[in-house]
């Protein structure tokens, strides 16, 4: 009898270990391999992990924006897997459906999904902050920081009039947690890549250095958005500057006033004392007064030869302007512009 009753509680340790181990078994397997992550969600989510984020931090807002279904297993595999020590700040791309092993190791390898930072029609430091920045994790106070340190800008070769042409207009991959030093960096390696030996060849035969080409670029941009005339007016100001005539350019005078919202530069403002009143200052002025695109550069770089010294804007409101070789022909079509404005009371 002894011996039948020492059988049976074997028999219920093995029985009670067996169903123990299985159900741990299917724990183990359900905790790591059931999908935990937008189960019924149809699109992925992108998860922004901060800098110097905790993972209480990353566990909660995975569960507050209803990412992940069940917080306990998701801690438990994150617990097996050691990830608490190894946070990676950046942006993850988290399919549907995912399992909690997947999930943790997407986050512990750091394979990020890079942002695309674009910028254009930018006229100060304040607009390339905001805009270089909008998509990234530091802010543009940080970014505008550095553009503003002449001992930081001094690094690569450049002012605080100039800095600006560092900057080459287009769309960019970054990673979504890249620093303002690193973001300042690539764009140097940007700028460095776009001036080829075949640019910097260009810009050395028509007389002028890469800040220059890029200061006479802005101009040109600013006078004209069409394309397919850009050459054309960059041929103008080649001309003056051969004949040490001033540019008399209006978008520098704009510029200097600081007022973007005047549509009609009148006499008062070629009065202003400033390096960037081209009616008064011969030459270029100091700096790019915008952040020139790549077609206007290269409008600089292969501008058109021709006679023309004056140009001014249609009357018909086309943006197409209106070229002449001498001061009585340029003042006739001024004329026809000014009637316009006055017509269509732009004052």
């Amino acid at each position: 009898m002894f011996e039948d009753k020492k059988t049976k509680i074997y028999l219920i340790v093995i029985i009670t270990f067996s169903v123990l181990l299985t159900s741990l078994s299917f724990y183990f397997y359900q905790a790591f391999f059931s999908p935990n992550a937008l189960v019924d969600q149809k699109d992925p989510y992108m998860l922004r992990i901060p800098s110097n984020a905790t993972f209480q931090q990353v566990s909660d807002s995975l569960y507050t924006n209803e990412v992940i279904n069940d917080l306990i297993t998701f801690s438990f595999v994150a617990k097996v897997l050691k990830y608490q020590e190894a946070i990676k700040p950046g942006l993850y791309t988290i399919p549907v459906k995912t399992n909690n092993l997947n999930l943790i190791r997407l986050l512990r390898s750091g394979n990020q999904t890079p942002v695309k930072v674009t910028f254009n029609n930018v006229r100060t430091k304040s607009d390339l902050a905001e805009k270089i920045t909008k998509n990234l994790e530091i802010n543009e106070s940080q970014f505008k920081e550095l553009l503003m340190d002449s001992v930081y800008i001094r690094k690569f070769g450049f002012e605080e009039e100039t800095v600006m042409s560092m900057f080459i207009p287009n769309t960019y991959e970054f990673w979504w947690n890249t620093s303002a030093e690193n973001l300042f960096d690539r764009m140097y390696r940007e700028y460095e890549s776009f001036w080829t030996e075949a640019r910097k060849e260009k810009a050395k035969n028509i007389g002028l250095n890469q800040i220059e080409v890029s200061t006479l670029a802005s101009i040109v941009q600013a006078e004209t958005q069409k394309a397919d005339e850009r050459a054309r007016v960059a041929g103008v100001y080649m001309n003056r500057l051969r004949i040490n005539m001033p540019l008399q350019a209006d978008p520098t005078l704009v510029f200097a006033v600081g007022d973007f919202t005047i549509k009609r530069v009148l006499n008062v403002h070629k009065e202003i004392n400033s390096p960037y009143n081209t009616y008064k200052y011969t030459g270029l002025p100091p700096g790019p007064i915008n952040l020139p695109e790549i077609s206007a550069i290269d409008a600089v770089l292969n501008f058109e030869n021709h006679q023309f010294l004056y140009f001014c804007a249609k009357e018909d409101f086309s943006g197409y302007h209106a070229f002449a070789t001498n001061l009585n022909d340029h003042l006739n079509n001024a004329r026809r512009y000014q009637n316009a404005l006055n017509k269509a009371k732009i004052y």
